[in-house]
């Protein structure tokens, strides 16, 4: 990657590295569904105004009736329903451990790839980065598996729903989108999720209970115009640009900043488990995506 794709790389890696944290702090205040149609509608208001002052991010007619259908899809799994996982599982887990089963999305992707795909095919050492990143989620979730039913199982369980939720829209998208600028893409799947998630929030929140503490919009502004707006931009140029595998790379850099935000602003403890659990994860992903090194080289003389 050149200088540019790096700094957007890290910038990306930042700014979804911190959204545990804000998701944490808005919901102590309102519900799920409140923060994710407040986040969606954010993010899709910034993105309109993108599409307003440069149009050569609209995309045409006929590639927007294409589009249509599977923006749909990609909408409801890459954003209304991860999103909306993600927010209720921060009420029951510590956002640090949420950034870390945030990164076990590579991982559904390797079993979803070679279903969907079929230039992706199954390999062993795929199988070899599935076991030890599995390995990892069992490690982590270790000293809850052995009680009943706890709250802190339940919303690890949800995390996992919503990163296998990423992998569904991950592998579908890289299918279904091509040949759309990244602004075009990131508002066709933002205002679909803001459609789905109003229209579920008006249903169930009566009374609709809207934020009142100036800290709660201020991490509803952020996840809003920063988490989905800023962020889906550099996610869908880099996309583009260094392809999906690396990509999806800066799912490895969420944890450091998930977990030293949670321990230094809301002081959560990190144990044993958890950081085992990370490492085990990480390895499996980097396992599959870092570049073969070979232990021997042949000459050719």
């Amino acid at each position: 990657m050149d200088k540019k794709n790096w700094t957007w790389f890290w910038l990306l890696g930042v700014i979804w590295g911190t959204s545990f944290l804000w998701i944490k702090i808005a919901v102590n205040e309102v519900s799920p569904f409140v923060l994710v149609s407040f986040r969606t509608l954010f993010g899709a208001l910034g993105l309109a105004v993108v599409l307003l002052v440069n149009p050569a991010a609209r995309p045409g007619r006929q590639a927007l009736r294409q589009a249509i259908g599977p923006f749909i899809i990609i909408g409801l799994f890459n954003v209304a329903v991860p999103f909306t996982l993600i927010s209720w599982a921060e009420k029951f887990i510590d956002s640090g451990i949420a950034s870390i089963l945030n990164s076990t999305t590579p991982l559904f992707s390797i079993i979803l790839a070679p279903i969907m795909l079929k230039d992706d095919p199954f390999t062993w050492r795929k199988f070899a980065g599935l076991a030890v990143g599995f390995l990892g989620v069992f490690v982590l979730l270790s000293p809850e598996l052995g009680q009943k039913m706890s709250p802190n199982l339940i919303g690890q369980g949800a995390m996992l729903l919503a990163t296998f939720s990423y992998a569904i829209a991950t592998v579908y998208a890289r299918r279904a989108s091509k040949g759309l600028p990244a602004a075009s893409q990131s508002f066709l799947q933002l205002i679909v999720a803001t459609t789905i998630i109003w229209t579920v929030t008006l249903s169930v929140e009566r009374p609709l209970k809207l934020p009142m503490l100036p800290l709660t919009w201020l991490a509803l502004l952020w996840l809003g115009l920063l988490g989905s707006f800023v962020a889906y931009l550099l996610f869908f140029t880099l996309l583009h640009d260094i392809g999906p595998t690396r990509t999806t790379m800066v799912t490895y850099t969420l944890p450091l900043f998930g977990v030293v935000l949670g321990a230094l602003f809301l002081h959560e403890r990190l144990y044993l488990e958890s950081v085992l659990g990370g490492i085990l994860i990480i390895s499996g992903i980097l396992v599959v995506n870092l570049p073969r090194i070979p232990l021997l080289q042949r000459s050719n003389q």
